[in-house]
């Protein structure tokens, strides 16, 4: 049985000390438990682009009548910044201290303000391609730079969890009862050795995979058509609460793991790891402006503050260039890298050892 980790002393371990990019790092911590109110309303547009910024990347423009570049869906609607969801079933997990509600009543109603949004994202998470297994170990920066290199950006919270729920706001992108069978979920806790995560080291990263491949979940499917959100691999996204404890970061977690007694649903979030945390089931996935439109590989925060993508290059250790030569040589099967090359392996996504086993 797995043993109860308090929850505080998670915080303390995983999000006091920064973790450094390869060859050191802290070690990361156990999943805690989640925040579960639902998040503060979207922050005002961005300020204009700083004059030291760089030039906003531009997605390859959508053929025929999609608004969307290939691989990537159109969301459409209104984000509500605060829902009410009624629980009708529930059972408490010990060792995460957390109440998980298993079925709601078939009823959601907006209490907040509603914003309306257009975007795109990314079908899958990265690298988005059908049949991949989600690319774990990336910190936020690190991310943020691998979405520039193919002209996008991170998707922001409100983004990532309209995309789940749909225009009916379900808790579940599928519904109203809780289903691990459709999204990846409810595995015992493995107990990894910290030491060896933090080192990125690929056998004791094998071990713990639990994950399944992108699109291989048919059912995990939203109504926007955007595959395997909540559970399976954990994703981070940008932060748009404006002030209070939730807006420390610019890294936000969304979604939850693949474990047993943690938040696999769409709108409830983790607002405690900074920006270099990695861990070995946090990916991430793309969005980008509709229609054509130019897309600003910053995240609001950033666009705000005046930060220039340089800088956010100098935080990930590689470049938007570097991260696209990369990806060229993966697209010919020669993205190879000495053993101990952990930046080469990050950019090629190829931490993960060869003795990793899908859950299904």
């Amino acid at each position: 049985m797995r043993a109860a980790v308090p929850f505080a002393s998670l915080l303390l371990v995983a999000c006091s000390t920064p973790i450094a990019p390869p060859p050191r790092a802290p070690a990361p911590a156990p999943p805690p438990a989640t925040t579960t109110a639902p998040i503060a309303a979207p922050a005002p547009a961005p300020a204009p682009v700083a004059a030291n910024a760089a030039e906003p990347a531009t997605p390859k423009p959508p053929e025929g009548p999609s608004a969307c570049p290939a691989g990537m869906k159109l969301v459409d609607g209104d984000y509500c910044s605060e829902v009410d969801h009624t629980c009708k079933k529930s059972w408490y997990d010990k060792s995460n201290k957390k109440t998980i509600c298993e079925e709601f009543e078939p009823k959601a109603t907006c209490t907040g303000q509603k914003t309306r949004k257009r975007y795109c994202i990314d079908e899958h998470e990265w690298p988005n391609q059908k049949g991949e297994r989600p690319e774990v170990m990336n910190y936020f920066w690190q991310a943020e730079v691998k979405c520039a290199s193919v002209g996008k950006r991170m998707c922001t919270e409100s983004e990532w969890t309209l995309a789940c729920e749909g225009p009916d706001m379900t808790p579940f992108p599928y519904g109203f009862t809780r289903d691990t069978t459709k999204c990846n979920g409810d595995h015992p806790w493995d107990e990894p050795n910290m030491k060896k995560v933090a080192r990125r080291d690929p056998t004791e990263l094998a071990r713990l995979w639990r994950g399944v491949r992108s699109g291989s979940q048919p059912e995990c499917v939203s109504a926007f058509g955007v595959a395997d959100l909540p559970g399976n691999a954990d994703e981070v996204v940008a932060n748009e609460t404006a002030s209070g404890h939730r807006s420390k970061y610019d890294s936000v977690h969304s979604g939850g793991p693949w474990y047993k007694g943690v938040r696999n649903q769409c709108r409830p979030k983790i607002y405690t790891h900074n920006e270099e945390f990695y861990y070995y089931f946090l990916s991430f996935r793309c969005c980008a402006e509709p229609d054509g439109k130019p897309t600003d590989p910053r995240t609001p925060r950033q666009i705000k503050d005046g930060w220039a993508l340089k800088k956010v290059e100098g935080l990930a250790r590689f470049t938007v260039d570097q991260m696209k030569e990369k990806l060229e040589l993966k697209k010919q099967g020669n993205c190879t890298c000495k053993d101990k090359d952990l930046r080469c392996k990050t950019m090629c996504g190829t931490l993960l050892g060869p003795g990793a086993k899908d859950a299904r």
